[in-house]
Parts: C-alpha cells; structure tokens; sequence
C-alpha cells in the first residue's frame, strides 16, 4: 500500500522543517527534508572541490545519501560521515542553490527522494521545495507554507543558533538578506522551485505559533481522512460474546451473532464512535491452542488481527471464568506487546461480579465487567476505552477509494480472488462452502489506483428461505452490493451455470452498480466445457450481455491483471454523460431509420431526448404517446451501439407529453 502523503512547500524560514517535524511525530509518520539531500550534494561539491556537473553527476555514483526518516533524529548521512549539522553552516546555505540547479543533479535527488517516499510504512512528510509540483505530485494534501521576510528571519535565526552556529549566524539583517537573495535566485530559474500547486492550502504563518500551524494542518488531514483512526482487535475464545460486545459498541447488529460456536470466521472490520473519538473495531475468529482443519486459519486470522491491533480487548467468559485455553491465549497477547484490556463479558449482576474477580489471576490488570447482551457495563468500558486509544492508528481510511463488491455462489473463488489481487492472505479459503460469513472489507494497490474491495458471503438460498447465518450474510452482501459503485460477479466456469447464479445477476442488475463477470477456474475449463459454456451465456445472460467477462483463475494469479482493466472501463461508462444536443442529433438519425411502432392506429412521435443522470447513465425519451417495451430496448441498444457504455445497466424512460 502507498503511504499518505503530505507535501509541504514553501520558501527557507517559513517554518516547513519545525511543523513538518512536529506533524510527522504526532501522526507516527515517516519525515523527508528534500532541502536536506541538496545541501548534502552541495557539502560533497565543496569538500571535494567539484565545479563541473558531470564530474559531481560521477561522484554522486560512487558517494551514497542517506536520509533517516525519523523526524526526532533526521539524521543526514554521506559516504558513511554524519554529516546533518555540517550541512547548515552558513557557505552551504550560500552555495545551495547553485548545485540544486543542476538538471542532472536534480534528477538524481528527485529518484532518490521518490524512493524514499514509496518506502514510508503508512504516511511521511514532505517537506523543502517543488514538493506538490515536482517531488510528489500526487501526495492526498499540499500547503504552501509562507511568511513575511522578518518573521522568516527571525525564525532562520533562532534555528541556526539552535544548531550550536551562533558564531556564525550574523545579525538578523545579514540573515532576512542572504533569505532575499536567495528567493531572488530560485524565483528567476527556468523552472522556480518556489511555484505553489494549484491544488495546494495556502498558510501564511506569520502570525501564527508552531502549535498553532500544526494544527490547522492537522485538522486538513482529519477532514480528509488521512489520519488512520486507533485499531480495537477482539480476541477470545469460541462463544464468549465478542461478536455481542462488537454490536453493543456499533450500536447496530452488524457481526452475526448465533449460539453456535464458531459462526465468526474472518476477521471483520467496523468503524465506531463514542464520545466524539472514532475508531475501527475488529470482530476475529474464536482462538484456539490446538486448533485443527478450519480452526486452524481462524486461529491464524485472529492473531493477525492482534498484530495489525493498536489495542487488544481480550474478551473472557465470566460465567466461566478463565480455562487453560485462555491462559494461553494469555501468553500469546503479551508477546505481542499490545495494549491489552481484559473484559469479562456475562456478567449480568453483582453476584457475577464476585465470581469473576477470580480473573484477576490473569496477570492482565483489572478486569471489567459487562454484560454485552443486555449492555449493562457498556458505556463505562467505552469510557475507559476511548481514553486510553492512541491519536492516530494504524487503519487507513480514506472515502475516495472506488468501492468493489465481489458477490456469487457459495465457493466459486471470491475470497481466493481478494487474496490473489492483494498477494497476501486477506480473507480465509477453505474448500469447504460457506467459509466466508462477513463482507471482508480490504484496501488493496492494483497499478496507479487504490481500490476498496469488500469480499461477501456466498448466496445460497431465496431470501425467503435463509434462515439464521444464511439470512444475516444475505443481508449483509445486499448492503455491500448497495454501497459499492461496481460489482465483481464470480462464476464458476467450470460446472454449470446455476439458478442461484442467475438469481445474484439479476440482484446486481436491478442494484443499477457497473458489472463484471468474473469467468473463475478458468485452467479447469476444457474444450468440450467451453462449447457448452458459450450456449449457457448465450442463453443465461442476454440481460447482462453489456457486461465485460473476465476469464481468469483466482487461485493461482492467472489474468488477476485483466480485472482492473476491465473494472476502469466500466466505470467510466457508468459515470459517462452525453451531451444533449449530440444525444438529440443521434436520436434525430435513428428515428428517421426507424419511427417507432404504431399503437391503437396512432404514430407516436419523439420531441427530443435528455441524459437525466449517470451512475448508471438515465435517459428520458419525451414522445406524445407511450413507446412499446420492445422499442425501449432497441433505444437502448442503439446507444449503446452509438456510445458504447460497456459495463454499465442503462435505464430509458419516456415521458408522454403533447407537442407544442
């Protein structure tokens, strides 16, 4: 996954190295200091009296820059020599832009400062000059961090004095002068590092204070949801309530919930909110010491969960109280290092409450008591929680990912192609059916776009005829299915197209989202199964036939790549618009070839037609009388022939209207 990025531009003293320190430190986010690597090319210029660029461009070849990205100690280091507070002695900052101008040179840097961005665990800031330009282009937020010429002075001065330069600083004359000639320098190169993005915040800083100017930027990154919200995961063993607890915190029954053990399979993700702090809350699997067959990957799912956790809440019951398997489960929660809370679920009055002080011999701190059933405890443990939860975790959430719905029959390969997409083990895969139960909810890097793919249950039944687990997967794959923009339908391609595929087709269609068919197990699909399969499309799917069909085998990565592809194409035709008057042109032409049918002795007649919407594209055809069924559909094969629209439903309506 990329990290987030924010860019921060802005010229020398306007405070871009101590507000970038202090918003990559609170956030727990990488920092870089471009300004940083060409003063370190203009100290190795100097110390071996390099003049000419190809002989520095050679020198750089040999001689590597290193960078330490971690804002409390952003260490500079060249050719193995510290070299981090050499660089900010007054002749570099004289000489700096003379070497920064270099084309070549610059190109070298800009590789070297591209590389270290990609490398960033979750987020980094940028900071120096041509950062939302040039640098990072495309980084989710840019500021253009500025002030007047005696502020910036005054803080230039102040951070070369803290850099042990006092002797050398000048007066704060000399320092606004040398800051004046080298706006002067950078503002009349061919290409001014001091340009500001279009799509940058500006920030004048000049009468603002450090903590003040963190934290208007902080509040761009919370409005855009570019900080990652604090991660809750929920352990315990099989039918202790975690699924219980999870709905009493969400306020809804999201996570299905049944007496059985075990119904909880992957881990699932939910956003919450108490007390005005949001924070993402992870249902997991029961865990097991000695799991076996499917037990096993649940076991694996859930202590993932506790790795990628910023908090553990380790749910026992208190009817209970602590078996062997939760001491283990003990064992394993400290050497994750998490923060861990002990919750003893059950406990429905204060009689409970005395049995289960016993878990106090945990060794995990004082145990809180509630009953997720009935709720009582609830609020105070969100109390103690929220209170206790970190300013920024380790979920990234960002509401301008393009939301995919993958949906079909129970085993046709939706979890396996999550996970070949991903190329890391997502979701849980077991041959046996029903392995997913919870729309799995995953970010995941396919080229230049980051997508939102949300992995469903698989559909067996009518929705009449579901019952219990069955009922509440269905329920929730038709709200996955409303919340995305395009759907991924899974067919297994080689057995027989069924009754029940048929039936999630038309849940799509109707759903209006954009459409791809992913044609699964391709590598099982033999000569003889491809002469039956294309008779089965032809047959089953003329609702559908605007949909693109993918062939590919999840399991083993076969045409993962076409998938993408496919998905972009029908996006932008479900988001496609038509202009009115070149709509009308075409609709002009096709009535001419073909007037519509003659009903009850009269021709009606077309006035003109308009795209009403898009997602999924709506015309509405305006006639002075009702237009048959079937020549609604050869309208909308005609569009589609003139327009393309691959992927997407398009709805044609027609409103009766008498001609003026």
């Amino acid at each position: 996954m990329k990290p987030i990025v924010l860019a921060i531009d802005g010229p020398s003293g306007a405070g871009k190295s101590s507000t970038s320190k202090a918003l990559a430190t609170r956030a727990g986010w990488s920092y870089l200091d471009t300004g940083a690597l060409y003063r370190a090319v203009t100290w190795l210029a100097l110390e071996k009296n390099v003049k000419q660029e190809q002989e520095l461009v050679n020198l750089l070849a040999d001689v590597s820059i290193v960078f330490r990205t971690n804002p409390q100690s952003p260490d500079v280091i060249c050719g193995g020599v510290d070299i981090t507070n050499a660089i900010r002695d007054p002749r570099i900052t004289e000489r700096v832009s003379e070497f920064s101008a270099m084309p070549e040179v610059r190109k070298i840097l800009l590789e070297l400062q591209r590389k270290i961005i990609d490398t960033a665990k979750v987020g980094i800031v940028v900071e120096g000059r041509d950062i939302g330009t040039v640098v990072a282009p495309n980084a989710e937020l840019k500021i253009y961090l500025h002030a007047d010429i005696a502020a910036r002075a005054q803080r230039r001065e102040r951070e070369l004095i803290e850099s042990n330069m006092v002797k050398k600083v000048g007066s704060t004359e000399e320092v606004a002068a040398a800051l004046e000639s080298r706006d002067f320098v950078d503002s009349n190169r061919k290409i001014s590092p001091l340009m500001q993005s279009s799509e940058a915040f500006d920030l004048d800083s000049t009468n603002l204070n450090l903590p003040e100017t963190v934290q208007i930027i902080w509040k761009l990154l919370q409005d855009r949801n570019l900080l990652g919200l604090p991660v809750i995961a929920v352990i315990g063993r099989p039918n202790v309530g975690k699924s219980t607890l999870i709905n009493r915190f969400i306020g809804s029954r999201e996570a299905i919930i049944e007496d059985n053990p075990g119904v909880t399979r992957d881990r699932v993700s939910y956003e919450a909110e108490w007390n005005g702090r949001r924070f993402v809350i992870t249902d997991t699997g029961g865990w097991e010491a000695t799991p076996e067959g499917i037990a096993v990957k649940i076991t694996a799912a859930a202590e993932d969960a506790i790795t990628q956790s910023d908090m553990v809440i380790f749910v026992v019951d208190g009817q209970v109280g602590a078996v062997d398997e939760d001491d283990a489960l003990v064992t394993v929660l400290r050497k994750s290092k998490k923060k861990i809370m002990l919750v003893a679920n059950k406990i429905d009055n204060e009689k409970d409450e005395a049995y289960a002080y016993g878990l106090w011999n945990l060794g995990l701190g004082e145990p809180h008591f509630v009953s997720a059933l009935h709720g009582r405890g609830s609020g105070d443990l969100l109390d103690i929680l929220v209170s206790e939860l970190p300013e920024v975790g380790q979920s990234q959430i960002d509401d301008g990912y393009r939301r995919v719905a993958i949906v079909g029959r129970p085993n046709v390969g939706k979890s396996s192609l999550l996970n070949a997409l991903a190329g890391s083990q997502r979701a849980l895969v077991d041959d046996a059916e029903g392995t997913t139960r919870d729309p799995i909810d995953e970010l995941i890097q396919l080229g230049d776009r980051t997508w939102r793919f949300i992995d469903t249950a698989g559909l067996r039944r009518r929705a009449h005829q579901a019952s219990g687990t069955d009922y509440y997967a269905m329920l929730r794959t038709e709200r996955a299915i409303d919340n995305a923009e395009i759907v991924v339908m899974m067919i297994d391609a080689s057995v027989q197209i069924t009754e029940q595929d048929l039936r999630i087709i038309t849940m799509v269609e109707q759903s209006g989202k954009a459409l791809v068919i992913g044609m699964n197990k391709w590598d099982l699909v033999d000569e003889d199964r491809r002469v039956v399969l294309d008779k089965e499309i032809d047959r089953n799917f003329d609702q559908v036939e605007w949909a693109e069909r993918v062939n590919l085998a999840a399991k083993t990565g076969w045409h993962k790549d076409r998938l993408p592809i496919a998905l972009e194409r029908a996006l932008e035709s479900w988001e496609k618009r038509i202009p009115t008057a070149k709509l009308n042109a075409f609709l002009g032409t096709m009535v001419g070839a073909t007037p519509p049918p003659v009903r009850g002795g009269k021709q009606p007649k077309i006035l003109f037609a308009t795209q009403a919407g898009i997602q999924p594209p709506k015309f509405v055809v305006f006639a002075t009388d009702f237009l048959e069924a079937s020549y609604r559909r050869f309208i909308e094969r005609r569009l589609r022939e003139e327009f393309g629209f691959p992927g997407t439903p398009v709805q044609v309506a027609v409103r009766v209207r008498d001609r003026e």
